[in-house]
């Protein structure tokens, strides 16, 4: 199956990067490839690092950017890792880095991958493939207690108990095997009224799951902390994220970096020297894509982009 990804936001993460013809630039999640290739179409000598965890999207990335070889790197990791990746590469800073959250629209569309809950498929949902942990040992060992917090947490579902004590119920009969399986569990679980067909749960839970199986929240934090402290002075990271949890971080880590005084709000005086920001807010409230990109692609409706720039070089 071809990768197919429509980069969101194409335009604005592109300008919010700031280019240099001479830059070094990561793309974090490079998926397939679309805003990478306008990174290199729009610069004559930057260098691209392209990372993702995803097998099938290095492959892609590598047919897509073959005619920029001699400019781009590509390394099958987890942007988690963006440290030590650079530090093997003998690069000490960038100039720009990309964060594209979420999950592609080929790992969506691919029913085999166990990501859609609109095309039965063998429950998966790993982003790497070579992790031991998919959506099934999640969905049939997690004890109920684990699973409502893994669906009310990450899923800001507010069925989450009831959910959690079907999918228990449900698997002593037999391990719930298919996206399929899952989604009329789920379904099962709650309460049908108007305007509420269950989709909406459904979504809610699958996302929950995903999150789970590839620890997306978890590193999130760091992840972020360490692309700052590896860009250079002047340089920009752009993230855009697709669900309020994931912006909900950008936005408290953005938040503290580019704050001056980190003293506790109830001192009455500053003590650290009120000079400590790192990085200025490109855009204090988040970016969304326009009416026509949302109807265009749908993916992008609940996209949420965030700039900053490093004004100051590590200690």
């Amino acid at each position: 199956m071809e990768f197919k990804h429509v980069p969101v936001m194409l335009n604005e993460c592109i300008e919010g990067l700031n280019l240099k013809d001479d830059g070094v630039y990561v793309d974090a999640t490079i998926g397939g490839a679309g805003h990478s290739i306008e990174i290199l179409k729009r610069t004559k000598n930057a260098k691209l690092i392209g990372i993702d965890q995803d097998a099938e999207a290095i492959e892609a990335a590598r047919k897509r950017t073959s005619e920029f070889k001699d400019r781009v790197t590509l390394v099958h990791d987890n942007f988690k890792n963006l440290a030590s990746i650079l530090k093997k590469l003998n690069i000490k800073q960038v100039d720009g880095i990309l964060i594209d959250l979420g999950v592609s629209s080929h790992q969506l569309d691919d029913a085999s991958r166990g990501f859609s809950f609109r095309s039965d498929a063998p429950l998966d949902m790993r982003m790497n493939q070579e992790n031991p942990l998919s959506a099934f040992e999640v969905v049939n060992t997690y004890s109920e207690s684990e699973l409502k917090r893994i669906i009310y947490d990450y899923g800001e579902e507010r069925f989450a108990a009831s959910i959690a004590r079907h999918i228990v119920k449900n698997r002593q009969n037999g391990p719930i095997e298919t996206t399929f399986q899952l989604k009329e569990t789920i379904m099962s679980a709650v309460p049908r009224y108007k305007g509420n067909n269950g989709l909406d749960n459904v979504q809610r839970t699958f996302q929950a799951i995903r999150i789970e199986v590839n620890g997306e929240l978890a590193i999130l934090k760091d992840a972020l902390l360490d692309a700052v402290k590896v860009l250079k002075k002047g340089g920009r990271i752009v993230v855009l994220s697709f669900h309020s949890l994931e912006d909900r971080i950008v936005k408290t880590v953005f938040k503290e970096k580019s704050e001056n005084c980190t003293c506790p709000p109830d001192w009455p005086v500053c003590m650290c020297g009120g000079n400590n920001a790192t990085l200025k807010l490109i855009n204090k409230k988040p970016i969304e894509a326009s009416k026509i990109e949302r109807e265009m692609n749908s993916r992008s409706s609940c996209a949420k982009l965030r700039i900053a720039e490093k004004i100051k070089q590590n200690d």
